[in-house]
């Protein structure tokens, strides 16, 4: 426990939460999605609480919805959750060099706890696996700030969305919850100002032309964003280096 303790208090722990912030975000929003969507596909609350608490694994979850809406055999739903979740695999190749000097309970929490981002955060930082006890203590730290801030955006979103689909009329459906993913990429993607201010000049251009047929005002937008942004992106280029 002194260890579990030092992790929370070693600088590199904050260092990782601050680099995870921006991106938590992106991760509510696909929380807030998923929760709603296992609320309308007809799970109760007790069972969309108990598998986000106890799955902790969005794609998976998103995966075995439909089929345990469709009583799937059992063996096809875990069949899915593994072929879905097989990256994790890889991960954990790369990432025992990182973690085999720990104990097994602490490589097993690790092992739950590892998500997309906090994976790749973490390597990105740590190219390299640790070769002193302090290099060890840094990563492990590090690997709890990652943690944290993944783990409490995603379960504290999965529980609101899992509170909204009660709220959500069932007339909205699963369609809601598309929109609600695609919201999630909007916001994991937008990590620049020109990003950001492109999503919101297709927003607007969406809105203004939204009197023309067959949606062609998402069409619309879309090609508006892109001529805006390719100007402004040369625009705000840096001038070129001059050459020796």
């Amino acid at each position: 426990m002194f260890l579990l303790r030092a992790n929370y208090t070693h600088p590199a722990f904050r260092e990782a939460a601050r680099d995870m912030l921006p991106l938590a975000t992106g991760i509510a929003a696909w929380g807030l999605m998923t929760g709603v969507a296992m609320v309308k596909s007809g799970m109760s609350v007790f069972e969309a609480l108990a598998m986000t608490l106890l799955v902790y694994a969005g794609s998976a979850q998103l995966a075995a919805i439909p089929l345990i809406v469709a009583s799937a055999p059992m063996w096809v739903i875990l069949a899915t959750a593994f072929c879905v979740n097989l990256r994790f695999v890889v991960f954990s190749l790369h990432l025992r060099p990182y973690l085999m000097h720990m104990p097994r309970w602490r490589r097993l929490v690790n092992g739950f706890m590892t998500a997309d981002m906090s994976y790749a955060m973490f390597t990105r930082r740590f190219p390299h696996p640790p070769t002193t006890p302090e290099e060890q203590h840094q990563q492990e730290a590090f690997l709890c700030g990652n943690y944290f801030v993944t783990w409490a955006s995603w379960m504290a979103s999965s529980v609101i969305g899992i509170v909204l689909g009660n709220l959500i009329p069932t007339s909205w459906g699963l369609g809601f919850a598309g929109v609600l993913c695609l919201v999630g990429i909007l916001c994991s993607l937008a990590n620049t100002p020109l990003r950001r201010l492109s999503a919101v000049i297709a927003g607007a251009a969406a809105v203004a032309t939204y009197a023309l047929p067959l949606k062609l005002n998402i069409v619309a937008a879309i090609a508006i964003t892109v001529a805006i942004a390719f100007v402004l992106d040369k625009k705000l280029a840096p001038p070129p280096e001059p050459t020796a």
